[in-house]
Formats: structure tokens, C-alpha cells, sequence
């Protein structure tokens, strides 16, 4: 496994066959080392990237406190059969300091996340963008867990004509069925137990979907579940469209994102389902 920390070295690179990315902010898990299987599953060549990007924090302190072992991060990577890490420094990928030129997420960046993280979408897609560029990949691999930010990466690779597939992973979980986060090292023992009616939340709902409820009861289901937890605050408990990540109508059919996002403690989770709604 090579790791390169400049664009410099990673255009040296030899290239044999297909190439897939897996793009990340490090601190690894078990749901990275998911979307590296899936990589290695489709294509000859996996490169994955670390770079914490500071175009998505809209909160210095949330940017400084973000956990960062990029030996760790390789030690993990390494067995899976990585054969390139590239590991920028912020001064390499935007040398000129904050880019000029950025991508703008447009509607899309406006509700659920982008509503409570201003800006976050279009520093996601500026550095997706970039990071296209530079590693040149024919597939390029993202988790469902960030449903709207798959759905963002999607739909900025369709408008924009760009020539990569790409391709969404299944959300990983632990045994209590919380969704894998680098977040979740600063949940406390008790944050974490709350932390648990956030997926519980979104079974109800999908339960609820299954059964033939509609959007407003479906999601009455879910916000029953956290309603019982005073301690938690949530942003959004909502059904989105798959394609837009705009919400749904009430009379919406057909398949749909139920996402839920909310502070626990002093961190900030999120996790969805998706299922369908009306039959």
C-alpha cells in the first residue's frame, strides 16, 4: 500500500485496470472498511482518500475536535488490500486558501442537513469534485448513511456530465443496531443508550410505511419513539425523495428516505431508512 500526500505524487501513480475511490475524513470504522470491500469488489484499483475538509464545518470547533490517526486510519486500511492512500494537507489541496471557485449544491443543499449546516453541502461537492479530478476514478463509492450527501454526490455527477459511476453502500451497525459514525467516540455510555432511539425511531416509521400508512402517519410513528426522549434534540425526523432529497408531499407513493438527524449529548448523529410508503 502506497500512501502520497501531494497531487504531485498521486498523478505519478501507475494505473492497472479499473480504479475505484472510497473518499473520507479519516478516523476510520467498520463502515469505511464496508465501502473499501464494496471498492475492491468492482474494481482492480482502490484509492482512498483522508483529508478532513474544512469547507464542510460551519463550526471552527466542531472542524478542530473532528478525530484525526491517520497511522491508525492506514493500519486499518492496509489488510483490506488498499493499494493507494492519498492523504493531503489542506495547504495541498487548496494552496491558495479557500477555493474561489466552488460547487453550489443549489436546492438541494438548502433543506435537512444544509439547513442546519449552511454551506456544508457545497464544500462536500467542491472537494468531490476535486478529489474526482485528481484520482481519475471509474467508480467512486459512498455510504447510505449520508443519504442526502449520496444523493447530492449523485445528482452533481449527473448535471454535470461526469464520467464515474457511482455507487451507494449499505449503512453498517453495530449489534444495538446504532449506525457506525466517527462521532461516535464522544458519545458518553448514557449518550450512546439514547443515542439507540434514533434507529429504533426509524423502524417505527418504516414499520408503520410497510403496514400502508401514509407520509403523516409514518412519521408520527417515528417522532412517538423520540418524543420519549427528552434529552435528545432533534433537527429533522423526515421523509425525503430519493432523487431530490426534497420532503416528500402527504400523499406521496412510492420509495422514500426516512432520515432523522439530532444532538446527543454534545454530538450531533444522524441515520436513515429507506423504504416505501403507500403500498
Amino acid at each position: 500500500m502506497q500512501v502520497v500526500t501531494t497531487a504531485a505524487e498521486l498523478a505519478a501513480l501507475s494505473r492497472a485496470g479499473t480504479r475505484a475511490v472510497v473518499m473520507t475524513m479519516g478516523a476510520l470504522h467498520e463502515g469505511h472498511l464496508a465501502l473499501v470491500r464494496q471498492a475492491r469488489e468492482v474494481a482492480d484499483q482502490v484509492v482512498v482518500t483522508i483529508f478532513v475538509n474544512p469547507l464542510q464545518f460551519d463550526d471552527p470547533e466542531d472542524l478542530e475536535r473532528y478525530p484525526r490517526d491517520l497511522h491508525a486510519d492506514c493500519a486499518l486500511l492496509e489488510p483490506e488490500g488498499v493499494d493507494v492512500v492519498y492523504a493531503p494537507e489542506v495547504e495541498d489541496v487548496y494552496p491558495g486558501g479557500d477555493p474561489l471557485v466552488t460547487v453550489s449544491a443549489g436546492r438541494l443543499g438548502e433543506v435537512f442537513e444544509g439547513e442546519h449546516r449552511p454551506g456544508h453541502f457545497d464544500g462536500m461537492l467542491t472537494i468531490v469534485a476535486k478529489l474526482l479530478n485528481l484520482t481519475q476514478p471509474d467508480v467512486a463509492v459512498f455510504g447510505h448513511k449520508d443519504a442526502q450527501q449520496l444523493i447530492a454526490v449523485r445528482t452533481m455527477v449527473r448535471d454535470l456530465n461526469l464520467s464515474v459511476e457511482v455507487v451507494g453502500a449499505p449503512t453498517v451497525r453495530d449489534g444495538d443496531g446504532l449506525a457506525r459514525s466517527s462521532r461516535n467516540v464522544h458519545l458518553t455510555a448514557e449518550d450512546r443508550r439514547q443515542a439507540l432511539s434514533l434507529f429504533e425511531a426509524l423502524q417505527a416509521a418504516e414499520a408503520n410505511a410497510q403496514q400502508g400508512a401514509d407520509v403523516t402517519a409514518t412519521l408520527a410513528a417515528g417522532s412517538a419513539v423520540l418524543a420519549e426522549h427528552s434529552d435528545i434534540a432533534v433537527n429533522y425526523f423526515a421523509a425525503l425523495d430519493p432523487v431530490s432529497a426534497q420532503a416528500v408531499d402527504s400523499d406521496y407513493r412510492g420509495e422514500v428516505v426516512i432520515a432523522v438527524a439530532a444532538h446527543v449529548g454534545q454530538t450531533r448523529l444522524i441515520d436513515n431508512v429507506t423504504t416505501h410508503i403507500g403500498g
